[in-house]
């Protein structure tokens, strides 16, 4: 039983109520174990920084538009490796500017992520934090494609 669609929870919700509707909707699915292992802390990890730039109203995508609500599609365009890649570095380049850079919003009221979730999952999966140029191996990529995949059918589940 969801008590709140996926949408809602994205768009007004906490990231621990959105994080327990995708364990609820894991636990219920035909899907190995091994799939909710791997998804849980991918979500988990773009959702602690997604709901941050929401409440900050500083959601943008990944060619930097700003969006004015985290849709299911929006945390979708996110789940891609690559982009979130890209992410924790702009992310990181923020913090420490003390304002949003790399992106199409202005707006001077940026405060700063905590990256430290997001890090650790980018890290566990051989993503080198500290030099943005250098790339992560293709079966950690291929991986994240079958994950998304999964979120997605939760997501989009009626």
């Amino acid at each position: 039983m969801v008590l709140h669609s996926f949408a809602s929870l994205l768009s007004t919700g906490k990231p621990d109520a959105f994080v327990g509707a995708m364990t609820l909707a894991l636990d219920n699915a035909d899907e190995a174990p091994m799939w909710k292992q791997k998804t849980l802390p991918y979500v988990e990890a773009i959702s602690t920084v997604l709901f941050a730039l929401r409440d900050q109203g500083l959601l943008f995508d990944p060619e930097g538009k700003q969006h004015e609500v985290l849709t299911p599609a929006l945390f979708l365009r996110w789940c891609d490796m690559m982009s979130l890649k890209t992410l924790a570095f702009t992310l990181s380049k923020s913090n420490d500017a003390g304002m949003l850079l790399r992106t199409k919003i202005i707006n001077g009221a940026y405060i700063p992520i905590d990256l430290e979730v997001l890090g650790k999952y980018l890290s566990s999966y051989t993503v080198n934090l500290e030099n943005e140029a250098e790339d992560f191996p293709i079966r950690n990529y291929n991986l994240h494609v079958g994950i998304t995949t999964l979120i997605e059918k939760i997501i989009n589940e009626k």
